[in-house]
């Protein structure tokens, strides 16, 4: 029996700084099959090593995109990784399945409150509505969606609040079923 690799991918464009994000990647980076890339540390000047970056990819069973929400999206870090990496041929269109049946696990740390994520509430829309494009381009790689485990409110987030965050995370990713393939 395989043991169940996950690849998590922290996207933030200065880790270092970050109050959540880093804390959240070093609650997890101690468990057992689970690779950590933070990828604007490793490719400060954005270009990546798609190569590189496609092998990761099929060494591993669940996928982790780990980032704050910027602008209602992914950061610009992010957005760069994923136009270089998931390209054609590779995830998607003729002889793209290298990610068909992988789990991708969304971790989103955001501003605003739960309550600002309504469609009533100062953004309008749910964050099932404004992670549609993700949940397109997970369905576009054949990639399995799980639903996503996020932070409302990270700035104003208590020590407290982001252990608890962070126990959750650690949960969240030892609990990852078997792979499938």
């Amino acid at each position: 029996m395989s043991t169940h690799r996950t690849l998590v991918v922290v996207a933030h464009p200065d880790l270092a700084t970050s109050g959540i994000n880093a804390q959240l990647a070093a609650a997890i980076r101690d468990l057992d099959g689970v690779t950590v890339r933070e990828i604007a540390s490793v490719y400060p000047d954005r270009r990546v090593d798609a190569a590189a970056e496609q092998e990761l990819l099929r060494r591993h069973d669940t996928i982790v995109l780990q980032f704050p929400w910027h602008w209602y999206s992914v950061p610009g870090v992010l957005k760069e990784w994923m136009d270089q990496v998931l390209t054609y041929g590779f995830a998607y269109g003729a002889g793209g399945d290298a990610l068909h049946g992988k789990r991708l696990q969304l971790v989103i740390s955001t501003g605003g409150p739960e309550a600002a994520y309504t469609p009533t509430g100062h953004n309008r829309f749910t964050m099932a509505e404004l992670l549609r494009p993700l949940e397109a381009t997970a369905h576009l790689c054949g990639l399995e969606m799980a639903e996503p485990l996020v932070l409302h409110g990270a700035p104003r987030a208590t020590r407290e609040d982001v252990a608890d965050h962070a126990a959750r995370y650690r949960e969240l990713l030892s609990a990852v079923p078997a792979a499938a393939n």
